[in-house]
């Protein structure tokens, strides 16, 4: 008998350590769950240990309220208590749907059908409460992080069983236009710090019952909410499994933002280049789940990262696809112009001025000659000067309160440009050069990084090799963009892997009525998104 006991306990460990969620590389270090550990988590039937027992989980924290209470049932009094935490909850639903509910309406109403003690709890959730979301639970830890999330458990004398109650309701910023995706044309609203209120504007954008919100929780201390949002049929199934892998290897202490996420799951953590996307638009979600990719949404930020990400989606923008697509192919043309230039135009100049005098129209020559006359730096050492505190006076202006940052960015441009050139520090070409590389930056926001990096390495090989290093740089560069991978989908497709049809939709924007599939890329088993009728026809005359 002995034998056949230690047998089963065996059996039921291992049944614990399997539903246990072991922690990537430090699962080695987690200790088995013991049966006795176990059963230490299960409520006590008696109110009064279970509140000694959650009292000290919770010792030193005054914003936990233990509202104690008597249950009026039947002429009998049921002591009760409810726990929740001061400015998580939404007091007036505690006080009329919870509190008032079970001492007050109940004793009038006489409306729960005893069937002896037992059905107390059950009968309580199904005629006293109400509120749109309750669960009975029975483990301490998930009355803990019940709590600690914002929802109200109710604790009855005699009952081994609790009940989570949903009450919460905080204050939260309103949903806004987006500061750093401006439209002319389109939606202007942007997500918010509370995931339920981003869930919620893409579900209006998207209705469909194929919208997947799946919810996890990442982070020893934090248990910040997280959920992927996909579209069933449309995103590909092992893009989808291969995230929720990713996501569930992640052991830290806390999730305090969605890059923490980022840098746990991109392909390609030494990279310069992102090869997750970001936004804080719905609308740009709604089209990006719609093409067959992953959004990650995170309680308390509004950047949604969505996955795969392309570096075509650098010169792309939602407006793009709610304008007129010869405008818009022109527009795309510029952005493009522009990421030349703000990368390569310093690296061009140093070349020109100190390796490539011939490449220079003689009259032009000859005025950056004179502009330079008394310079006391080489040109390399100029334009590294100039980049440097440019990048000073544009972090200024992020940094610092709107109204001062933006004086301070626009003043100090002009002031410090002028001063330089009268001081003969640098040349008057020089600050046209950076300036227009700059300005040609703002255009490509979402590869700032990447960019100003880039930036900094062409002008060091243009000072050192000229051309030639730039020309080298450019290999290298391209090298290592073709080998990066966003969940297995080449970084540079469509471009790299030829596919004609998906370049409907990179350096020029056909109209919506020639877009017949989805990007083949993303691997969807869907990939028709346009009707059998195309092209609309034009109105008969009568």
């Amino acid at each position: 008998m002995q034998r056949c006991y230690q047998k089963d306990e065996g059996k039921m460990v291992k049944r614990l350590l399997q539903k246990t969620r072991l922690l990537g590389k430090n699962s080695k270090n987690v200790l088995p769950v013991s049966l006795e550990q176990t059963e230490s988590k299960k409520l006590s039937k008696s109110l009064e240990k279970n509140l000694i027992k959650l009292k000290e989980t919770f010792s030193g924290n005054s914003d936990v309220i233990f509202r104690e209470f008597n249950i009026g049932v039947h002429n009998e009094c049921v002591p009760a208590v409810i726990i929740f935490i001061d400015g998580m909850v939404n007091i007036n639903i505690v006080n009329e749907n919870i509190i008032k509910a079970l001492m007050v309406d109940v004793r009038i109403a006489e409306s729960i059908p005893l069937n002896g003690k037992k059905d107390l709890i059950a009968e309580i959730e199904k005629y006293a409460l109400s509120a749109a979301d309750s669960k009975e639970v029975n483990n301490s830890e998930e009355i803990i992080e019940g709590i600690l999330s914002g929802d109200t458990i109710l604790l009855v004398d005699g009952y081994d069983v609790s009940l989570k109650i949903s009450a919460r309701g905080w204050e939260s910023r309103g949903v806004t236009e987006s500061n750093t995706e401006a439209v002319v044309r389109g939606p202007r609203e942007g997500y918010t710090e509370t995931l339920r209120t981003n869930t919620v504007l893409l579900r209006r954008k998207i209705k469909s019952k194929d919208l997947i919100f799946e919810g996890m929780k990442i982070g020893r201390f934090t248990k910040t909410d997280v959920c992927i949002a996909y579209i069933r049929g449309i995103a590909n199934e092992k893009i989808v499994d291969e995230l929720k892998k990713r996501l569930s290897k992640i052991d830290i202490d806390g999730i305090l933002e969605s890059g923490y996420i980022e840098a746990f799951i991109e392909d390609s953590p030494f990279s310069i280049f992102p090869t997750i996307g970001n936004t804080e638009k719905p609308d740009i979600t709604a089209a990006k789940l719609l093409e067959g990719r992953v959004a990650i949404f995170t309680d308390g930020t509004p950047i949604v990262l969505t996955l795969p990400y392309l570096f075509v989606e650098t010169i792309q923008n939602s407006e793009d696809y709610y304008s007129r697509p010869w405008h818009i192919t022109f527009i795309r043309w510029i952005r493009f112009s522009a990421l030349i230039s703000t990368v390569f135009l310093p690296a061009i100049y140093i070349a020109g001025q100190s390796y490539h005098h011939e490449m220079i129209p003689t009259s032009l020559l000859i005025t950056m000659a004179a502009a330079r006359e008394g310079i006391p730096f080489p040109v390399l050492v100029e334009i590294i000067i100039m980049a440097i505190i440019f990048e000073v006076l544009r972090e200024a202006g992020v940094r610092m309160p709107k109204p001062v940052g933006q004086a301070v960015s626009i003043v100090g441009a002009l002031v410090l440009g002028e001063a330089a050139v009268s001081a003969g520090i640098v040349s008057a070409p020089a600050v046209i050069v950076i300036a227009f590389t700059g300005i040609s930056g703002f255009l490509i926001y979402s590869q700032n990084d990447s960019i100003t990096i880039m930036r900094f390495f062409f002008i060091f090989l243009a000072g050192f090799a000229g051309l030639f290093g730039i020309l080298l740089g450019v290999i290298f560069v391209l090298i290592h963009m073709a080998g990066l991978r966003s969940f297995g989908v080449p970084y540079l497709a469509p471009i790299a892997t030829g596919t004609v049809g998906d370049l409907k939709d990179v350096v020029i924007r056909v109209p919506l009525w020639m877009m017949r599939n989805r990007p083949s890329m993303m691997g969807s088993k869907n990939i028709e998104r346009l009707g059998a009728q195309g092209m609309p026809k034009p109105p008969k005359d009568e």
